[in-house]
């Protein structure tokens, strides 16, 4: 038999009972009001889907879920904007995105974490591509797995740490070869446990590699922590930059409002190893730069297609690790933007959302 506190402790589970005003049940009927988090109507026809979805697969057909979904009054909006809990000891929260996959979102998260390190930072890594995590891989973690550790009596994970760099992964709890099927409620479940339940220590930086496009794990993401800005991945064709535009959008919708920190176009031109000074652009020429120019936002720089990033990220040794190459000139370069744009963002910014940087700009590697 269904009764409300059945109801109440489901909403808690999957985490919208904050967006529940009323809650009434009568008969079979089950009534729920509701505040979306953006007036938008598609996000509010998103918000009722999903939680059709999620009675139906909970409590069955014998429910009947009737929703009313209103609009956020404008200041809850703008209340909404400080979004998430600081996490003690973390001092820059960095979303690294995509609008598709395929664009080496994650090659360019996994290089611009060692970069960092290499210039000295505490640097974190978090792979939240809870469907196809590919750190493990990337960073040569596969087959480890964090311990446990007491914090003031709390149990809690200790990630994972190669070059410099702390690491947590879904990968490192599912087998290499075993798929995770998880619904939205579940999947945001675990990646808040992976943020909120683990001994980060002292960062100047967590970067959170999300999945390609936009979903359940970015609106968790933003939920839950308060990110301070996010670098966008791109390569120069068209396809690959109409994603682009989207995902931009969901970061800059009025109740979100996180700061683009710059685009990347990543595999941007070829260079020949006999032909060093010639330049072939596969995939388009300087597409990201003319809609980094449009919309107004920074380019970080252009990452060449260059073999050994690819054959180092198999392997487990991030490319910008190579001391003295083009690629760690590259990646500095893109580190050292990054670090001006987040400056910047930190001046334009109120201090309830912004942690101020004075002394990150103009770093350069130190090779340990």
């Amino acid at each position: 038999m269904i009764n409300k506190e059945k109801v109440q402790a489901f909403l808690k589970e999957i985490e919208v009972d904050d967006l529940v005003t009323n809650l009434q049940l009568m008969g079979g009927n089950v009534l729920i009001d509701m505040v979306a988090h953006s007036p938008a109507m598609h996000e509010k026809k998103k918000l009722e889907v999903a939680m059709k979805q999620a009675f139906s697969t909970e409590f069955g057909d014998e429910v009947v879920l009737k929703l009313k979904i209103t609009s956020p009054e404008p200041t809850q909006i703008q209340q909404s904007q400080i979004k998430g809990k600081q996490i003690p000891g973390i001092t820059n929260i960095i979303a690294i995105a995509s609008g598709k996959g395929g664009v080496g979102k994650s090659t360019v998260a996994a290089n611009l974490a060692v970069t960092l390190a290499k210039m000295d930072f505490k640097v974190g890594l978090l792979d939240a591509d809870i469907y196809g995590p590919s750190v493990p891989t990337m960073m040569d973690t596969d087959g480890q797995k964090p311990l446990s550790v007491e914090i003031d009596g709390k149990t809690m994970m200790q990630p994972l740490e190669n070059y410099g760099v702390k690491m947590l992964s879904i990968g490192y709890f599912s087998g290499a070869n075993q798929a995770v099927v998880w619904r939205g409620p579940m999947a945001s479940k675990a990646l808040n446990q992976l943020i909120r339940d683990a001994n980060w220590g002292e960062l100047d930086f967590l970067l959170i590699d999300l999945p390609p496009g936009t979903g359940d794990i970015h609106l968790s993401i933003i939920q839950e922590v308060p990110v301070t800005g996010a670098v966008i991945v791109s390569t120069p064709q068209h396809v690959a930059l109409a994603d682009v535009k989207r995902g931009i959008a969901m970061f800059q919708m009025e109740s979100i409002n996180i700061p683009v920190l710059g685009l990347i176009e990543n595999m941007s031109y070829f260079s020949p190893e006999e032909l060093p000074e010639n330049k072939y652009y596969i995939f388009g020429k300087q597409g990201a730069q003319y809609l980094a120019v449009d919309l107004n936002i920074p380019i970080l720089g252009e990452i060449p297609l260059i073999q050994s990033i690819r054959e180092s990220g198999d392997v487990g040794r991030p490319a910008a690790l190579q001391d003295g190459s083009k690629i760690q000139k590259i990646y500095v370069d893109v580190a050292q933007k990054m670090i001006e744009s987040l400056v910047e963002r930190n001046k334009n910014m109120p201090p309830t959302e912004a942690v101020k940087i004075t002394t990150m700009a103009g770093c350069a590697p130190k090779n340990k």
